[in-house]
């Protein structure tokens, strides 16, 4: 995703810039010779510099700093979110970043316990992952025998049943399904209960000033702060908000009533 934000920003300052640089230098001479064979005619270079600066730049400024597509590759956020949801990410939630480098320029707001966010690992900077907040800074987290501990206050569970997974998320059946609720609105998770995971990701944990604790629901398939620590501000993208379409080969297809589910 970090080329293609490169890539896009280089099409169109470079388009850009050639149109401008035609309309100040070379297209009153190129008029006045209009006639004079081809001379007059607009170079095919302006053409389509004139033509396709106005799109990249809409596109440019609607996924930097409105809204970005992501797709779900992995289980790491089943149930909340199934591999091949298509989602939309918030880019102006936690602040105006400039695309490619990810530099704050304007503060609008932070991370809410219970968010769930797109972010660039710091071991993968050219990687999107998707994780929930659930440790803000000062917070002391702990997880322990399945439960999340917030500031010494355990996390509201409430037992739901065995889980029913489909398509490439069919190796999660038979996983238990609970609500946890961690005071700002109830969410599902995912655990397997077997004695190979009782010990996965148990520890204790001060978050740092400028940076989340953040866990994905699916809590034995996830790679998150657990593993490889907290999260700095400075890599957050913004926040996750709708299922926008969802598409599994492995379970059909689209699945229409995912469209439009909000997170």
């Amino acid at each position: 995703m970090k080329w293609f934000e490169l890539g896009l920003v280089i099409l169109t300052f470079a388009s850009g810039i050639i149109w401008l640089l035609d309309r100040l230098l070379f297209a009153k001479a190129r008029n006045a010779r209009a006639g004079l064979l081809d001379e007059g005619k607009e170079p095919v270079v302006v053409d389509y510099a004139r033509a396709f600066f106005p799109i990249l730049l809409v596109v440019l400024v609607l996924r930097s700093f409105i809204a970005e597509p992501f797709r779900i590759p992995s289980s790491s956020m089943m149930p909340t979110l199934l591999i091949g949801d298509f989602i939309l990410v918030n880019k102006f939630a936690y602040g105006l970043r400039l695309p490619v480098n990810n530099k704050k320029v304007v503060e609008i707001g932070l991370p809410e316990r219970g968010d769930v966010v797109v972010f660039r690992p710091p071991a993968h900077p050219d990687q999107d992952w998707i994780k929930r907040v659930v440790g803000l800074p000062g917070d002391r987290i702990a997880y322990t025998d399945n439960v999340l501990y917030v500031n010494g206050e355990p996390a509201a569970y409430q037992p739901v049943g065995e889980y029913v997974g489909k398509g490439r998320g069919e190796e999660m059946t038979g996983a238990t399904l609970l609500v946890e609720d961690l005071g700002t609105g109830p969410h599902e998770v995912l655990e397997i209960e077997s004695p190979m995971f009782a010990n996965h990701g148990v520890g204790e944990w001060t978050v740092p000033a400028g940076e989340y604790f953040v866990m994905g629901d699916n809590r034995d398939r996830s790679d998150d702060s657990r593993f490889w620590g907290t999260l700095p501000e400075a890599q957050l993208r913004g926040k996750a908000f709708l299922v926008w379409m969802n598409f599994d080969s492995a379970a059909g297809g689209v699945d229409f009533k995912r469209i439009g589910t909000r997170l």
